[in-house]
């Protein structure tokens, strides 16, 4: 009986062994033909074909085409591709290549073994996408341009049925040379979470650095720039219905000839976005995009006012619920001293009856910018000087001992200035 017992379940396992990655394969085989329908049907930009798809037991082959189009000219470039894929009990092994091989005609571009482009799909809706690059070392035929890279590795996971996803890249050395211009970045490093919220919207975090990014040409000093990170985030809150973000850029230094200074800070902030009338303000943007790119036919002039009158509707949406927006810190270090300066924009939250009687959405914004600079910026670097000339001019820069400063109020659909009131024209 217990030989009985264990011959059953051998057999259940072989059994399943053998039925499941068949059962893998079929469901493989239908996300890739959804997954090619959903990415042609998302943008005009990229096409993705199938030409082929054979499917076995334990694996199968599919051969296709990707094709990159240019809206404004109508130029393309394709390129043709070959996928392996090995099917196992809870999910698919993908492993892309060029039809033609890795390496271009008449070029090797890539140092030792060739790149490697795989995704690892689960049956549950988790999938990881992985390229795997080499040193690359690319010239032009006149080897008076280069291209040079270390190896480099860019991985997408994602997960709850495409609701989640993380990201990283990281690449420790790219050089670009040229006849006039050498850059180098090293230690170039991005994290970024994300979580679909509705629509186009999602939320997470993210975070790039750069160890030193170097600019070297033959007829002017070097310039360093170390110690580069930009933070952005995004947090829902109120049950999801509004949305604050957050991006952050930070310097440590930049040196320039002899000349070092930093380190650097700006932050820029929005808060209290209304989530559903952010969707029909971007729906409204896109719309007027797909018409800024044009088609073979110009659109008429009703398509043209129903889309500015989409696009007015869904201002006067977003501000109605209220919203702020600005530069939350300016802090930049220089020989000469510290450039400081904030800038806000906000609108209050009103009430239904008072978004329906709402005519302008600039006659309630409100706004405060403070902003100083030493003034031996502009006495010292003609190009600085040029720039801030007319704003000392006009009044909108004023001298307070060694610095050049701005304070400016806006409200009632005007602009206060280092006290010079300058009416605005109602342009929302």
């Amino acid at each position: 009986m217990t030989l009985n017992k264990w011959t059953i379940a051998g057999t259940a396992i072989l059994l399943v062994a053998g039925v499941a990655p068949w059962g893998v394969g079929y469901v493989t085989e239908q996300q890739w033909l959804q997954a090619t329908e959903e990415i042609n049907g998302a943008q005009p930009f990229v096409r993705m074909e199938t030409n082929r798809y054979q499917r076995g037991i334990l694996s199968a082959e599919a051969t296709g085409t990707l094709t990159i189009f240019d809206p404004k000219t109508g130029d393309s470039h394709s390129l043709d591709f070959q996928v392996a894929i090995s099917h196992g009990v809870v999910g698919s092994f993908l492993d892309f290549r060029p039809s033609q091989g890795w390496q271009s005609e008449g070029n090797t571009w890539f140092e030792g073994p060739d790149p490697a482009l795989t995704l690892e799909t689960r049956l549950w809706g988790s999938a990881a996408l992985e390229f795997q690059a080499p040193p690359v070392v690319i010239n032009s035929p006149d080897r008076a341009e280069s291209f040079r890279a270390s190896g480099g590795l860019a991985r997408i996971d994602i997960g709850h049925l495409g609701e989640r996803a993380d990201i990283l890249l990281v690449w420790p050395e790219m050089t670009m040379s040229g006849p006039d211009l050498d850059i180098t970045a090293e230690d170039f490093h991005f994290e970024q979470s994300l979580s679909w919220l509705t629509a186009d919207i999602w939320t997470g975090s993210g975070t790039m650095t750069l160890g030193a990014l170097t600019l070297e040409s033959p007829d002017e000093p070097s310039l360093l720039v170390k110690g580069i990170s930009f933070d952005t985030s995004s947090v829902a809150s109120n049950g999801d219905q509004t949305l604050s973000s957050e991006a952050v850029l930070e310097i440590e230094t930049v040196r320039f000839a002899e000349n070092a200074y930093g380190p650097h800070r700006i932050a820029v902030a929005v808060d209290g976005v209304d989530v559903a009338s952010w969707n029909d303000f971007s729906s409204a943007m896109a719309d007027m995009q797909t018409l800024a790119l044009g088609t073979d036919l110009r659109p008429g002039y009703e398509q043209q006012m129903a889309a500015m009158q989409r696009f007015n509707d869904a201002i006067r949406g977003l501000a109605g619920k209220g919203f702020s927006v600005g530069v939350r810190e300016l802090n930049l270090n220089t020989p000469e001293g510290k450039v400081q300066g904030s800038l806000d924009i906000s609108h209050p939250a009103l009430s239904e009856e008072d978004r329906a009687n709402m005519l302008m959405v600039m006659q309630q914004l409100v706004g405060t910018v403070d902003f100083s600079m030493p003034l031996a910026l502009a006495e010292n670097y003609p190009a600085v000087r040029m720039q801030v000339a007319p704003l000392i001019k006009q009044g909108l820069l004023v001298q307070e001992g060694d610095q050049l400063v701005m304070t400016g109020r806006m409200k009632d659909v005007a602009l206060d200035i280092n006290g010079l009131q300058i009416p605005l024209p109602p342009l929302l």
